[in-house]
């Protein structure tokens, strides 16, 4: 019989260990952060995501871009609708099918995009420069992981 041993073995997590909770939380607060510090353009965060999907992935259809903004397809009309009238999108004939609409991001809408991410990326590099050498490397390891690990789960789902 093996006599009991002092403390966590080789492969257990540390006594104090953050929780999953613990991660989520900081997550958040971290998040909350940052996309208040973005104020280019007074827009809401449906607003901020979808330009930024629009200006990464092009123009797209008003059902599709819906669908993967996780909202209803009169919300994202009301969206566009407003979008349109600040400037920052607009709507265009989708020339593979005559009766659908396409919506993109105006060169208006880029310029916002642009100036939001600045803000956004200055109040992560406040935070950071709050942080000693090694909390800086370990939290750039572990956004890129996480951005690597959500990037191949999402390409994943999109294959299926």
């Amino acid at each position: 019989m093996d006599a009991p041993t002092e403390g966590p073995g080789p492969n257990s997590p540390p006594r104090n260990a953050p929780t999953p909770d613990d991660l989520i939380i900081a997550m958040e607060q971290m998040i909350r952060y940052v996309r208040q510090s973005a104020r280019t353009g007074g827009l809401s965060t449906a607003a901020s995501s979808t330009l930024a999907r629009l200006s990464r992935e092009g123009p797209q259809r008003l059902t599709e871009l819906a669908r993967a903004e996780g909202v209803s397809q009169p919300n994202m009309t009301q969206l566009v609708t407003r979008l349109e009238r600040a400037g920052l999108a607009r709507r265009t004939a989708d020339a593979s099918d005559g009766r659908g609409v396409l919506v993109a991001v105006t060169s208006t809408g880029l310029e916002v995009l642009a100036r939001r991410r600045a803000e956004r990326a200055g109040a992560l590099q406040q935070l950071m420069e709050d942080m000693t050498g090694p909390e800086q490397q370990a939290t750039t390891t572990a956004l890129l992981a996480l951005a690597r690990v959500i990037h191949n789960q999402t390409s994943e789902e999109d294959r299926t």
